[in-house]
């Protein structure tokens, strides 16, 4: 244990708490759109992190994801004890900045207020950013953190790693299509429920 973090073999840190400000500034940027009740602010706030956080799940789980489990562990380990612990700070933070400022968004712009049955439209995108944030936070998160610490070892224990990889694999393919659901839902609220 380091200053900074965590440091795995080879003297690399595998969680550096500095990243920890990155966060911060992130939700205190949501807080000040928030508090501002500046719809253009709160709206950019929304959208530059849903973005980022749909852009990265897609990029992981059909362009890295791929090429991570065509490659031998040596390299597997080599990139995700780089990866994943960057990862662990970005996804969660996206996760909570994107819901909390699209409530507040659909909040202020009335949404929440619409009458049945578009308020359906407005109860899918409730229940698809609760299955995202919930499967994000509570199931591909701690899948990674195991497979990094795995990973770590001087010998890792591969049957161990294709299990929870299995498992990963499982709820980003889930993740994914909810990340298209989510899409769908947002281009309805755009040209008007």
């Amino acid at each position: 244990m380091t200053a900074t973090g965590i440091v795995a073999e080879g003297g690399i840190p595998l969680i550096n708490w500095w990243n920890l400000r990155w966060v911060a500034l992130a939700l205190a940027a949501m807080i000040a759109a928030i508090v501002a009740g500046n719809a253009l602010f709160l709206n950019f706030v929304h959208v530059m992190s849903g973005v980022m956080w749909t852009g990265i799940d897609i990029f992981m789980g059909f362009v890295l994801g791929p090429v991570l489990r065509q490659a031998d562990v040596p390299a597997r380990r080599a990139i995700a004890v780089r990866l994943v612990p960057r990862m662990l700070f970005l996804m969660p933070t996206l996760a909570i900045v994107t819901g909390t400022a699209g409530y507040f968004l659909a909040k202020q712009l009335g949404f929440l207020d619409v009458a049945y049955p578009a308020h359906l439209w407005v109860d899918a995108a409730l229940i698809i950013i609760a299955i995202l944030t919930v499967q994000g936070l509570g199931i591909l998160t701690p899948t990674n953190v195991l497979v990094c610490l795995e990973l770590q070892k001087p010998q890792p224990d591969a049957e161990r790693i294709r299990r929870l990889m299995r498992r990963y694999v499982h709820h980003t393919a889930l993740q994914g299509a909810m990340q298209v659901a989510i899409i769908i839902v947002m281009a309805k609220f755009v040209t008007g429920l």
